[in-house]
């Protein structure tokens, strides 16, 4: 059974009279007229290049990836790697613009408001899952893409499937939490169908029966094999990385490789556990080919849960991992003109910065990446280490396999010796661990939890310049709906008869 209190899954709900609008005006209407006002200007005066638009969209999120955290990534591969200081990394050559992420209700945004942003085209509340302000679900630039022209679509996360951004493209619910009826959604139980036809991620308890191993549903309900009798899924599997490299994939495919989330990238057993670029690659090549084009999202969702408890290693790692996929979809877009790539982030976690006040004295202008480079795990799996082995814990336990090997610390104190020794708390001595680590590569951390900041924008492909310059984080789901000719007015209609 998973633990639902952890900190990147806990959602404070928002009261309906706490589900403010940006403005007086319903933000459907306001979609509307945006969506009005953008396809009467490219009505007017286009050229026949512009008038062409692409056939595939390729969004990808990197869940949690702030300004500072673009740098930090990019700084210690230039060390590590010996390279000059202007060297850029895959995202660096397409970075466009900013996107603005407050929700409609607060100034600092969840990832379900979000997500929902992106795939709807409009401002909700924090927690809310493919719904408007008032709790109406809101059809998606996924949904519509297949009832309105008969696209593939595909989601791909290394989160689990049901988490708050994949579902926010394919589901509508109030409450992220409530992620066993996300599941039931998914799989095509839903107003509109099987709308979905790829899922690569995590989270395969909530689609197995109650008493099943590794199952977290509270009813005998296999969705798995509901998906296959019920919503035509030809391909479902789930932890087996051998049928994901040498079976034959059919489309409507979902297969899951963890029953939560699946592993940091640093801790990553790739025998059983595809990476980011894997699943990326593989869902590339099963939704190309078709006339209608695609729909495709791909999130670097442990981006996040690494800055939820401000571990420095596990999150520079997932980072150079969406950095590899980025290149693989540049790659993509560059062999298949008629595409469009863009990536962006729902929010920043942790409010990182690359220098820490780690004294009274003036503070050095400085920190140090062969600090981080020396960790080989990420500080949630020596945790699990830790609250895993028997008591009393030996001194040389602590000091040489947790510190010394998972971590590169050779200096520790008599104070943190002691804290390690007698914490039993898995989330405490996570963050007190990454905390150690932070302090002496001299990284700050301003929360546990996300930031208000504007995150950057990428993007890449045809009508890319369209996204230029500074945005609201809606404005990107009126770009991927304009770009497929998408009308999400009716699609939301037809969703909510």
């Amino acid at each position: 059974m998973l633990d639902k209190s952890s900190e990147e899954d806990r959602v404070e709900l928002i009261s309906s009279e706490d589900r403010v609008w940006i403005d007086n005006e319903d933000p459907v209407e306001q979609r509307q007229k945006r969506q009005l006002s953008t396809t009467a200007i490219m009505i007017i005066g286009v050229d026949d290049q512009h008038s062409t638009k692409p056939r595939n969209v390729i969004m990808m999120i990197s869940d949690g990836l702030g300004p500072a955290s673009v740098s930090y990534a990019r700084s210690y591969f230039q060390h590590l790697n010996q390279l000059p200081y202007d060297h850029q990394l895959p995202l660096d050559t397409i970075h466009v613009g900013q996107s603005r992420t407050r929700s409609s209700s607060t100034l600092v945004t969840d990832s379900a408001a979000g997500a929902t942003a992106f795939s709807c085209g409009l401002k909700t509340y924090n927690g809310a899952v493919g719904v408007d302000p008032n709790g109406n679900p809101c059809s998606t630039v996924l949904e519509a893409a297949k009832i309105q022209h008969g696209m593939r679509t595909g989601l791909v996360a290394t989160s689990r499937i049901t988490h708050a951004t994949p579902a926010s493209f394919s589901a509508h619910i109030g409450d992220r939490d409530r992620e066993n009826q996300i599941a039931v959604q998914q799989i095509g139980n839903n107003p509109l169908g099987r709308t979905v036809d790829l899922m690569f991620g995590g989270g395969y308890c909530h689609f197995l029966p109650k008493g099943t191993k590794k199952s977290c549903r509270k009813d005998d309900r296999d969705l798995l094999k509901e998906a296959q009798e019920k919503h035509g899924w030809n391909t479902v599997f789930y932890n087996n990385r051998t049928a994901f490299d040498n079976g034959t994939i059919e489309l409507p495919a979902l297969a899951l490789f963890a029953d939560d989330h699946m592993d940091f990238e640093i801790d990553r057993n790739p025998t059983s556990q595809p990476s980011l670029t894997e699943m990326a690659d593989k869902a590339l090549k099963l939704l190309s080919g078709s006339d209608e084009g695609f729909f495709l999202m791909i999130e670097g969702s442990r981006i996040d849960m690494a800055a939820h408890s401000n571990d420095p290693v596990g999150h520079l790692h997932d980072i150079l991992e969406y950095q590899n996929t980025v290149a693989l979809v540049k790659d993509f877009v560059d062999q298949n003109p008629d595409t469009v790539m863009i990536s962006t982030s729902d929010h920043e976690t942790g409010g990182l910065s690359l220098a820490r006040q780690v004294s009274t004295a003036y503070p050095k202008y400085l920190w140090y990446p062969d600090v981080v480079a020396k960790a080989s795990r990420s500080t949630a799996s020596l945790a699990n280490m830790i609250h895993d082995k028997s008591r009393p814990l030996d001194d040389n336990f602590i000091i040489e396999t947790i510190l010394k090997q998972g971590l590169g610390i050779t200096d520790i104190t008599t104070k943190e010796l002691q804290y390690l020794k007698t914490t039993t708390s898995k989330k405490k001595l996570t963050k007190y661990l990454a905390d150690m680590l932070s302090i002496r590569a001299q990284l700050g951390w301003a929360t546990h939890g996300h930031s208000g900041v504007d995150v950057n924008l990428y993007a890449y492909g045809l009508h890319s310049d369209e996204l230029r310059g500074s945005h609201e984080n809606i404005y990107i789901g009126d770009f991927i709906s304009r770009m497929l000719d998408l009308n999400l007015t009716e699609a939301t209609q037809t969703l909510n008869k």
